[in-house]
């Protein structure tokens, strides 16, 4: 058979014969035995046929070469061995895959198709592109918590936009390059430079992206950069960049150029060239006039004190429009139900907000040049009223009234700010602050009954101000009508929750009637809204200490210790609670001693406590203070002679006790220890004459008893322990308020809803601590007994 298959190669038909295997009829002989089967389980020969076609091409070769491919895989399956690929049909356009077979290879013709490697190159590069997109938009949110984290990945991001320019360049995919991408790289590290505080860095990549001309618009980070050079402080370099970019800032972009403009004037204005700040405002009021342009174009005039062209900016700033709808539309209707709905859903939306700050921007800004112009312009504060009253701002008018007579009542001008006062209160605007602050005044003066009457115009006026329900309240707390004091105070809380005063007086209030609990409950209510205020702190210290929580009264006397460290009553406060620890209340005692030195409590505690540790010496420094600070109080001689004659120095201890009865000759304790120390000293006579003298003096005192049995004791231990209670309620107060007015509430003027200072003398606690558990050194010193057998016969 491969004899018969040899061909001649000049002849051109040679192999088309007999048996040859391009016959028709031996092709179907080899179908026939593939469809039957015959010739199973031996060994098939494979048929080798020439793939080389030439005009004697017919239709039964296709049918060949089907049986062909049919054969090879059957002989595949039963041998089980890989059938060798037919690349010997490959020239003549066919392979094995699914497209469809053309002989004359027309399938390729047109472009060539990209190969898997350029393929696979362009889906790298974006997806590359996609990364460094997203680690650019996580800077926004990282940036809110950490700005350093935010730096790292603007850097990350700006090394692999480097990498993926490399590899575009390498691959040939240069034309493809994303300049939006890389702008908003660059951009995004030198935003986060500048929010970090690295201002050169910033400055630096700021630089690259201007000066690469792929960046459209790519002049308006001049801006940027001004700001920058703003913050160094150089602001000849960020005028000259501001006004860089607004030459290239299109008209069109009126906005932009007239925030290029204020930033210029805000830099004339620090370089102190205010002529030409005020031309920028000037150009600003005159395209598209705002309040802040206004405020500073006042501001600049007043410096320069040109009073006419300072009075023309007034105008100019009231001439700016707020382009907010009337307040009418607000106001609910009884009549529709649906109406009301809407307004109620409308009255606290965002756009209400909005109008809301712009309304309060343009009253501060208005109120604000008002002062200006008032200090500087003569009667100013007149023509500025009268001014605002043919305005669009006319409500502002009567504020500023009440601004006037506030200042005359800072300048303690009492007689012009009630006349100023008193006549605002006949108009419906201002009559209800007006009565709000005649009340104020006159409960200052001490006419809690005119003050009463005043405040109850207030609320007539205005059944909603918080104020006058405070100073009703306080003028029901002065005449002792507490559970009415506190309905108006709670009413005052309910018109206002952020009333400060009302909420002070009200655990004021609960003090007085012995409610220890919800006034503990007011001031920890009070303390979380405005802080740490000392005076507060001193209420809920104290509250816990008269419910008997000495522990949580140490801690909060400790902060306030923070805030006022310097306050002698307080130190003596923290004192007593270290009764325990001696140590360290003799401490707390010494440094209120050192702030304080005039503080008898702190004199009496530490000379008893030098006595008490055998320390007499030190003790009689302490008292000789107390006996200047009280001369005609007997009891601190006593006390220094008595610690002379336990340190032994009895001569000097017999002269202190001979001046103090030369003093006061009826003191009968001074002659009790002239007895003594006579004994002692072996003066016998010196101690008869004492002892004659002392029961005479017990004479005279009984007589005088008799006569009048009502009349205190006038024995010296009454006054040493009236002199004692006396020193001691001199400190009860808080810190060095010295005044004797007691736990009083405070009034409310109009805008003055602050914590003024109080009087910490609590004469309303009950059963408060005693400063000292134990006995008293210094009483023990004076109280000693006198033996009988030292007496004389």
């Amino acid at each position: 058979m491969l004899s018969s298959m040899r061909m001649d190669d000049d002849d051109l038909y040679s192999g088309y014969g007999a048996s040859s295997p391009y016959d028709p009829q031996y092709q179907d002989e080899i179908l026939h035995r593939m469809i039957t089967g015959s010739g199973q389980g031996q060994k098939q020969q494979a048929i080798v046929m020439p793939m080389r076609l030439g005009t004697g091409y017919r239709e039964g070769s296709s049918l060949l070469l089907k049986s062909s491919l049919a054969s090879r895989k059957l002989t595949t399956a039963s041998s089980g061995t890989a059938a060798r690929p037919m690349t010997a049909v490959r020239g003549a356009g066919y392979t094995s895959g699914k497209k469809e077979f053309h002989p004359f290879n027309q399938a390729t013709a047109g472009p060539s198709p990209a190969t898997k490697e350029e393929v696979s190159a362009e889906e790298k590069l974006k997806k590359m592109e996609t990364k460094i997109l997203h680690l650019v938009e996580s800077c926004f949110e990282i940036q809110k918590t950490d700005r350093r984290l935010a730096l790292e990945k603007a850097k990350e991001a700006s090394s692999k936009e480097r990498t993926l320019a490399r590899m575009q360049e390498q691959t040939g995919f240069t034309e493809n390059r994303n300049v939006d991408l890389t702008f908003s790289v660059l951009f995004n590290l030198a935003q986060q430079y500048e929010s970090c505080g690295l201002l050169q860095e910033a400055l630096n990549v700021y630089q690259a992206i201007t000066k690469n001309r792929l960046f459209s618009n790519a002049s308006r980070l001049k801006i940027n950069m001004g700001n920058i050079h703003a913050k160094l402080g150089q602001y000849q370099r960020a005028v000259k960049l501001y006004r860089m970019a607004l030459d290239q800032v299109p008209s069109a972009h009126k906005d932009l150029r007239l925030k290029i403009m204020h930033n210029i004037g805000l830099l004339f204005v620090k370089m102190g060239q205010y002529q030409d700040a005020c031309m920028s405002f000037e150009f600003i009021m005159q395209e598209k006039p705002n309040f802040k342009a206004g405020l500073h174009m006042v501001i600049c005039y007043m410096v320069v004190k040109d009073i006419e062209k300072l009075r023309r900016s007034f105008r100019l700033l009231l001439e700016v429009n707020l382009d907010i709808d009337d307040e009418e539309k607000y106001a609910a209707s009884h009549d529709e139900i649906g109406s009301n709905l809407y307004l109620e859903a409308i009255r606290n939306d965002e756009l209400r907000k909005t109008e809301r700050e712009m309304q309060q921007e343009a009253e501060k800004s208005i109120l604000s040049a008002v002062k200006l112009v008032a200090r500087v312009a003569d009667d100013g504060f007149n023509w500025c009223i009268e001014t605002l009253k043919i305005s669009n701002y006319s409500n502002l008018a009567g504020e500023l009234e009440v601004n006037q007579a506030n200042l005359f009542l800072r300048q303690r001008d009492i007689p012009s700010a009630v006349a100023s006062f008193t006549a605002l209160t006949e108009s419906p605007k201002t009559a209800s602050a007006a009565a709000t602050n005649l009340s104020f005044i006159a409960y200052l003066q001490g006419d809690v009954a005119g003050a009463e009457e005043w405040a109850e115009k207030a609320r007539q006026a205005d059944s909603y101000n918080a104020d006058a329900f405070v100073n009703l309240g306080s003028c029901a707390f002065a005449h002792g009508e507490f559970d009415k004091a506190r309905s108006f105070f709670m009413c005052a809380l309910e018109n206002d929750p952020s009333c400060f005063c009302a909420l002070f007086n009200l655990g004021l209030t609960h003090k007085r009637q012995g409610s220890l609990e919800d006034a503990l409950e007011s001031f920890l209510k009070l303390h979380s809204i405005v802080g740490p205020e000392p005076q507060v702190l001193y209420h809920i210290a104290n509250l816990q200490e008269l419910l008997g929580d000495f522990e949580q009264a140490n801690e909060w006397y400790q902060q306030l210790l923070g805030y006022v460290p310097t306050d002698p009553g307080i130190l003596q406060k923290v004192g007593d609670l270290h009764v325990s620890d001696r140590q360290q209340a003799f401490q707390y005692y010494f440094d209120s001693s050192r702030f304080l030195p005039s503080s008898l409590s702190s004199i009496e505690w530490l000379g008893a406590y030098y006595a008490e540790m055998q320390v007499p010496e030190k003790a009689v420094q302490h008292y000789e203070r107390a006996a200047l600070a009280q001369p005609t109080e007997p009891r601190w001689p006593l006390l220094i002679a008595s610690c002379l004659r336990r340190s032994g120095n009895h001569q000097e201890a017999l002269r202190h006790y001979q001046a103090v009865l030369q003093k006061f000759p009826d003191n009968l304790e001074c002659l009790r220890f002239l007895i003594r120390i006579c004994t002692d000293l072996g003066m016998k006579t010196e101690s008869a004459e004492y002892a004659k003298a002392l029961k005479k003096a017990e004479k005279a005192r009984m007589v005088k008893e008799r006569i009048d049995s009502s009349r205190p004791d006038v024995g010296s231990r009454k006054s040493v322990g009236s002199s004692r209670g006396n020193s001691a309620a001199s400190l009860a107060g808080f810190g060095e308020y010295q005044n004797k007015m007691g736990m009083q509430p405070t009034t409310s003027s109009h805008n003055n809803n602050v914590l003024p200072d109080y009087s910490f003398s609590d004469k309303t606690a009950v059963g408060v601590r005693p400063q000292t558990s134990g006995r008293n050194i210094a009483d023990d010193i004076l109280d000693e007994d006198i033996e009988n057998d030292l007496m004389p016969v």
